[in-house]
């Protein structure tokens, strides 16, 4: 039973995690964007790419940190 009990733990700190983790990468991906533009570029086809758009607005919105 005490094994249950560590997957249901594990299960619900990977559901909290996982937003946090992707917004630390996302922000963090557009630091180094800014920083080194030579080293980093995304295409339109590309998973990152809508991501990278949300961050740019958000930022011009000043909703980052």
């Amino acid at each position: 039973m005490i094994q249950a009990d560590r997957t249901i733990i594990a299960d619900g700190l990977i559901k909290m995690m996982e937003p946090i983790i992707r917004r630390i990468v996302r922000e963090e991906l557009e630091r180094m964007a800014k920083n080194r533009p030579e080293i980093f570029y995304v295409e339109a086809d590309m998973p990152l790419y809508e991501d990278m758009l949300e961050i740019r607005k958000r930022s011009k919105e000043k909703k980052t940190e």
